[in-house]
């Protein structure tokens, strides 16, 4: 793909990135884009004068190194995608532009990161803050763009910028499904074909649960009985069935004492993939 007959600019290096006008939209991804990241970007699109979206697998936010090597590495399609989306700049960095010297920054998250995927993926909510930090001290945009199927993440990210007065407007944006009910994600072309075809159980199961369980059942029995029912299917494994606030990220005793709204968050092993959701209650 020949960038230099496009409007839209390819980045290695940071002094590249040069020429923005007006508002600034950032959507920091790892690659291997689908309809989740591009709705992102069609939401900055809206908002911004000047699109900016990073590609970098990041190598500080995986406590797996496996998953690391495993991480699907797509760029040339990528880069077909962001430009039919109508992108200006695309930073896709080697790892020396972003870590010229080891990170050996350590983050507090106010106790966000102690849960759910944090508790699960020991480092992993750190190495999302010292690569999210750098990217916006990089790139430096006005608003950046975030999902909400990593709605963990996006909390953490929020509460980073405020700790650290970043003065970048953080945007969630809702999760984006294929029309079987998967969210969508760039782990899935992992999927086997007959993993694929059982992951939709995922959000079933979820998504019933939030109509029919709420006061009918204890907090604790609610979460046992999605995980028996998600697990039911073969496929499938969980790893965790929490109900947290969704303000403050911690495990709801009972239905009535979160101080925002509770969301029920999942993360499933189908096969060797694991794949999270969450969905509000």
């Amino acid at each position: 793909m020949n960038l230099k007959e496009t409007r839209m600019k390819l980045c290695r290096r940071a002094s590249e990135l040069a020429g923005y006008r007006g508002t600034v939209g950032f959507v920091p991804t790892m690659g291997a884009l689908h309809a989740g990241h591009l709705s992102l970007v069609g939401e900055c699109r809206k908002a911004c004068d000047t699109v900016v979206v990073s590609i970098f697998v990041n190598p500080t936010q995986f406590n797996d190194p496996k998953d690391l090597e495993n991480y699907p590495r797509t760029e040339e399609a990528d880069l077909a995608l962001l430009e039919a989306a109508g992108v200006d700049f695309v930073f896709a960095p080697p790892v020396e532009e972003i870590y010229p010297t080891p990170d050996t920054r350590m983050f507090d998250f106010g106790g966000l990161d102690g849960v759910m995927e944090g508790e699960h993926r020991p480092g992993h909510f750190n190495g999302v803050g010292q690569v999210v930090s750098r990217l916006f001290d990089i790139v430096k945009p006005d608003k950046a763009f975030f999902g909400e199927k990593d709605f963990q993440q996006l909390a953490i990210i929020r509460h980073m910028v405020r700790q650290l007065g970043l003065g970048v407007e953080i945007v969630g944006c809702p999760i984006v499904r294929d029309t079987d009910g998967l969210a969508r994600s760039s782990r899935n072309m992992l999927l086997t074909r007959e993993h694929r075809q059982a992951a939709p159980h995922i959000y079933e199961v979820l998504s019933d649960a939030v109509r029919s369980l709420r006061g009918a059942v204890s907090v604790a029995d609610a979460k046992r009985i999605i995980t028996e029912r998600i697990d039911a299917e073969p496929l499938l494994k969980t790893e965790y069935i929490e109900i947290a606030d969704a303000v403050t990220l911690q495990p709801a005793g009972s239905w009535g004492n979160a101080v925002g709204d509770l969301r029920c968050f999942a993360a499933v092993h189908a096969g060797n993939i694991r794949l999270i959701d969450n969905i509000a209650i």
